[in-house]
């Protein structure tokens, strides 16, 4: 055990400080504290005795220099039991400090709400991790404490242990000292990565917010957790029972694809995270009846995303089938009463939810691959029409709609399309003629198609035989990206069938 005699408290989070004072007070604790936190703890009524007077030394360059001071860190940093450090101490007239109790300045809130890059600068904290790290280095002697969610548990060792604290306690306070201040400086190399577009840097830190343990991970013998580089998910489940890990991986690729629909327009269905059924239809019924009918079979116990609100109206729909989670950008007051019903539906509100230009990670061992977003705006100037008929605009857009829900889809990728839905998806199979024949089974067996049939490809067509099978089963007009050896067949087979072709600059695989 050691006894805490003297404790130097520098917070930016000043909430709940009182009944950690009177702690501290009640064991004879001596608190040594500057700027904002001992202003602070003086308004509070305790005693304590400010950082400059301690050291004998003012604060200095606007506030930057006050803790930075070998008083403080020969306080913080020598080892008691070493005699040559008791002897040096001796000599200077240095006090020790066995408590240090410090939060950071806010960076990661300044900088996501203003641009002014000074004032974030100076939101990057110095004297305050150096302290921290000072203490969490010395932990056979120094306890640290980083978050005012420590307190109860600072509080309690205090209290049971009479002013002492446990070695098993200092170690576990480390522990977590060095992990808020790798956090910390990781926001910050962060910034600097996204003000200098540097989206592969030759150090990547990646941190994250734990935001919840889960049951398990994709299967019962797996761990698993959800963390996010923000304090939230900025979504917001307001019924049925808590996520899974599969769910959360599901609710990512619908929202995913929810968000790159136009506003308030758009529903798919999820499973699996990919995506069985899509539509942008105006009409909310209308556009989730569509994209329920291509593949209903798949939706059961599936997801739902819809880029609006759900009216009393769809949630009786919604209330027909079977299934895990419904997200949509809020939910009427009548429509929630209906869907409250099934006591095992989750529903989640994520009219709050944005997607932010980010990286993502696909891990093995030790080892990562990283890679930007495929959040490609599609334009005109991205297609090139290159066969003799050319489409018309509601063709364009089909075309563009499937290209788009093609992207979403594991690779090789056939999506078939007609009246702005999803008609026939096949997926994730080596071949991309298997995928055709999938997509096209499909759109055979649940779709009675009244309207003409555009399909995309997520890459291009090997061989006319892929093509052609599309062809014979309706399609009017196709959409891949270029790049084969064959694309000249592929036009020439185009033109002969009087098939609309377009050409994309992008390609768009999804393995």
């Amino acid at each position: 055990m050691k006894r805490i005699k003297s404790a130097l408290i520098s917070v930016s989070d000043k909430s709940n400080l009182k009944p950690l004072l009177e702690t501290l007070k009640k064991n004879k604790i001596k608190i040594i504290s500057s700027g904002g936190t001992f202003k602070t703890i003086k308004k509070l009524k305790f005693q304590c005795l400010e950082v400059s007077n301690f050291t004998g030394f003012d604060e200095i360059l606007d506030g930057r220099v006050k803790t930075l001071h070998p008083k403080i860190h020969a306080g913080i940093l020598n080892k008691r039991k070493n005699k040559a450090h008791l002897k040096e101490m001796k000599t200077r007239n240095f006090e020790n400090i066995d408590l240090v109790i410090v939060n950071f300045y806010q960076f990661e809130k300044i900088f996501k709400k203003t641009k002014n890059h000074n004032k974030i600068i100076e939101n990057i904290d110095i004297g305050g991790p150096t302290m921290v790290r000072a203490a969490a280095k010395n932990y056979n002697d120094v306890t640290v404490i980083t978050s005012s969610e420590q307190y109860p548990e600072l509080i309690s060792e205090l209290n049971i242990n009479k002013g002492c604290t446990s070695l098993k306690f200092r170690k576990k306070m480390s522990s977590l000292a060095f992990a808020e201040t790798s956090f910390y400086d990781s926001v910050i190399s962060e910034y600097f990565n996204k003000i200098l577009k540097n989206q592969l840097p030759k150090r990547l830190v990646i941190h994250g917010n734990l935001i919840e343990k889960l049951r398990y991970g994709e299967n019962p013998h797996q761990e698993g957790a959800l963390y996010s580089q923000n304090v939230d998910l900025n979504i917001n489940q307001v019924h049925g029972k808590s996520l899974s890990y599969n769910n959360y991986n599901d609710i990512f690729s619908a929202l995913e694809i929810s968000r790159s629909f136009p506003k308030n327009k758009g529903t798919v269905i999820v499973k699996h995270t990919n995506p069985c059924g899509a539509s942008v239809l105006n009409n909310s019924i209308d556009s989730y009846r569509s994209a329920l009918a291509c593949d209903p079979v798949s939706a059961f116990g599936g997801i739902v995303a819809c880029n609006f609100k759900v009216s009393k109206s769809l949630a009786i729909e919604l209330n027909k089938i079977f299934f895990e989670v419904i997200i949509a950008n809020g939910f009427e007051k009548n429509a929630l009463r209906i869907l409250k019903a099934k006591k095992n539906l989750r529903l989640i509100d994520a009219s709050k939810f944005s997607f932010n230009k980010t990286i993502k990670f696909n891990s093995i061992n030790e080892s990562f691959l990283v890679q930007s977003e495929d959040d490609e705006v599609f334009s005109k100037n991205n297609f090139r029409v290159v066969s003799k008929k050319k489409p018309n605009k509601l063709q364009f857009e089909n075309l563009m709609f499937a290209l788009n829900i093609s992207r979403f889809v594991k690779s090789n990728a056939i999506v078939l399309v007609s009246n702005k839905s999803t008609i026939g998806i096949g997926s994730g199979q080596p071949s991309r003629l298997d995928s055709a024949q999938i997509a096209i089974d499909k759109m055979n067996k649940f779709i009675n198609v009244e309207k003409e049939i555009v399909a995309a490809s997520d890459a291009f067509f090997p061989f006319v035989d892929g093509i052609e099978k599309l062809v014979q089963s309706g399609v009017t007009a196709v959409i891949q990206p270029a790049g084969s050896i064959r694309d000249k067949e592929i036009i020439k087979f185009a033109n002969a069938t009087s098939t609309i072709l377009v050409f994309s600059k992008t390609r768009h695989f999804k393995h």
